[in-house]
């Protein structure tokens, strides 16, 4: 058979600043990519969130947190990023690069129209991959803190060898075929109306190209090389029933988080939570936990989610 590389569907040619529309972000290559924005209705807004949704996810993700964080007197962003959603070349991967500038362009378009409102990140899985990415290759963004939510963080060291020369040799040989995730009996939430619901969403991608996971993994490895150089404030949530990024390499990157004393670093364990946490059954847990961590960062978190990792994580 004649090896093949995987392909990389990457941004064309800036032909402008980029622009941000009431429902499309505008990127500099001009690809549209749909955009959705939850705003405060009756009080001044006190800081801005931009959220990057997971792999084969979109920016339907952030619709229940960002009704709350409205409430909360936070303008929360979200867009679907090139491959996913209604974006451009839907299901194919764009590649790290492409998957930063735009969050860095899109992240100076925002400061533009809110120059002294303070600016979080808050990505989930994929999107937390792509934040610590981003952050470690260009630290002096105008970025006030970002929020991780179970970051995909599963590099190639901690796999097991065989999962890694499958990996390489399908992506190589036969890129295009496409799986689907059935059989793998994972319980990815413990929302089961959610994830039905999902199911049936056309906007969520179910059939998976073998090169866009082969580029998942590489974005993967970017982001625990990554780890060390984040300085940003950050706040790390992961929840203990995660069945998706295993528990060894999400310890082995919070080592690395943490070994940078710049900037404050907290840790928050969640015992009942899954991967998706952001949309489990006790979210809302989370965001009073991370509507508290923007007001204050040193302040204890309302679960207890931030001591309870500390008491785990000194029994390593």
């Amino acid at each position: 058979m004649i090896a093949c590389t995987p392909n990389v569907h990457p941004a064309g040619i800036a032909v402008s600043a980029g622009q941000l529309l009431d429902h499309a972000f505008i990127a500099p290559d001009g690809a549209k990519l749909p955009l959705k924005v939850w705003k405060p209705t009756k009080q001044k807004a006190k800081a801005v969130i931009i959220a990057l949704h997971g792999f084969n996810d979109y920016s339907h993700f952030f619709l229940q947190p960002g009704l709350y964080f409205s409430q909360q007197r936070i303008i929360s962003y979200a867009y679907d990023q090139r491959g996913f959603g209604g974006s451009p070349n839907r299901g194919l991967w764009a590649g790290v690069d492409t998957y930063i500038s735009d969050l860095e362009n899109f992240i100076r378009l925002i400061k533009i129209r809110y120059p002294a409102m303070p600016l979080y990140l808050l990505g989930e899985s994929m999107g937390g991959a792509i934040i610590i990415s981003t952050l470690a290759q260009s630290p002096l963004l105008p970025v006030d803190g970002i929020v991780l939510a179970a970051p995909a963080v599963w590099a190639r060291q901690t796999m097991p060898w065989y999962q890694n020369a499958l990996l390489w040799g399908l992506s190589h040989t036969v890129p295009w075929i496409t799986l689907t995730g059935e059989g793998l009996d994972i319980k990815p939430s413990d929302n089961i109306e959610m994830l039905i619901a999902l199911g049936k969403d056309p906007m969520v991608i179910k059939e998976t190209r073998i090169e866009a996971i082969y580029g998942l993994v590489n974005l993967m490895d970017q982001a625990v090389r990554g780890a060390e150089k984040i300085r940003t404030n950050t706040l790390l949530l992961y929840g203990e029933k995660d069945e998706i990024i295993p528990k060894q390499p999400a310890y082995q990157f919070l080592q690395k988080l943490t070994a940078n004393k710049t900037g404050s670093h907290l840790v928050a364990f969640y015992k009942d939570g899954y991967h998706m946490l952001l949309r489990d059954l006790r979210a809302s847990v989370l965001w009073r936990d991370v509507n508290s961590w923007i007001n204050s960062f040193t302040s204890p978190l309302p679960s207890g989610a931030d001591k309870r990792a500390l008491q785990l994580l000194k029994k390593m």
